[in-house]
């Protein structure tokens, strides 16, 4: 009996493994198949079908995209509104979080009941647009980090989170001589560093991929992050890049919104690695006791 259930383990484990391969195979492949396209020479791109693996290997999409600074400096934007939109919202969403955590708190039920409604209704993109632009956040990149500098979402979940720190942790700070601020600081968010890992990914992705808040906001072109040229190269195909027209080129424009799009992807496909750095020492500063 226990050698039929062993069998039957590793029948079940290896198809298991088989189907968890294929999905990660139809994970992987639409990446492939654009880094190949945007190393494949232009003459075998031409000639379509399913490329996988280049035959004949150029840089040519990639020498065109980086012989001017635009490409560079909407990159650059990304970065910006990445980095410093990420921790704008990291610190207000964890500002309204620890308080809200707090059962003692006046007003928090009627708080939290607004968080609620925000998430079933919001004002519309036209209200959201006058509200910019009363503010004078139009053509700035401001625009792209301070109006959703919260998720509602991320806010309850964080919240939660934050209750389940002992109180006597932070009891011991306050006798200590922290104030609500230094307990913030100093105990919660230490311990909270795989949330704070988990919705700082989230946030990044967002301010990484946004692209419409740009096109609402933003008339400067160079303000534009690097989803917008994306888009203005992938969707309209007659975009240019610099002072110089695709199609006055010998390069397929294939390869070069191919090109782009690995450029814009690798970014942040690197940041995982070292998240996961900060998961691992944040559960174990939250799993020490004392």
């Amino acid at each position: 009996m226990t050698q039929d259930k062993t069998i039957g383990n590793r029948i079940f484990d290896l198809l298991n493994g088989f189907l968890l391969l294929i999905i990660a195979l139809l994970c992987v492949l639409p990446f492939v198949y654009v880094t190949a396209i945007s190393f494949t020479s232009p003459a075998e791109v031409a000639k379509g079908g399913l490329i996988l693996w280049p035959k004949e290997w150029s840089l040519a999409a990639y020498r065109y995209i980086f012989s001017t600074d635009t490409l560079f400096r909407s990159m650059l934007v990304s970065i910006y509104i990445t980095v410093v939109g990420t921790l704008i919202n990291l610190l207000f969403t964890s500002l309204m979080a620890y308080p809200l955590a707090k059962t003692h708190l006046r007003g928090r039920q009627t708080i939290l009941l607004g968080v609620l409604i925000t998430m079933l209704f919001s004002g519309g993109m036209i209200p959201t647009y006058f509200v910019v632009k009363e503010l004078h956040l139009t053509n700035t990149l401001w625009s792209l980090m301070l109006p959703g500098a919260i998720s509602a979402f991320n806010l309850i979940v964080l919240k939660n989170f934050f209750q389940q720190i002992p109180d006597g942790l932070e009891d011991s700070a306050r006798i200590d001589g922290c104030n609500d601020v230094g307990v913030l600081f100093r105990i919660v968010l230490p311990l909270s560093l795989p949330a704070m890992a988990t919705f700082g990914l989230f946030y990044a992705v967002g301010h990484w991929n946004q692209f419409f808040n740009a096109i609402l906001y933003i008339n400067d072109n160079k303000l534009y992050p690097i989803q917008v040229l994306l888009r203005q190269i992938v969707i309209l195909s007659q975009s240019s890049i610099g002072d110089t027209s695709i199609e006055q080129t010998e390069i397929q424009p294939l390869t070069i919104r191919m090109a782009v799009i690995v450029f814009a992807t690798v970014p942040i496909l690197l940041v995982y690695p070292f998240l996961q750095k900060h998961f691992a020492k944040g559960v174990m500063l939250g799993s020490v006791k004392g």
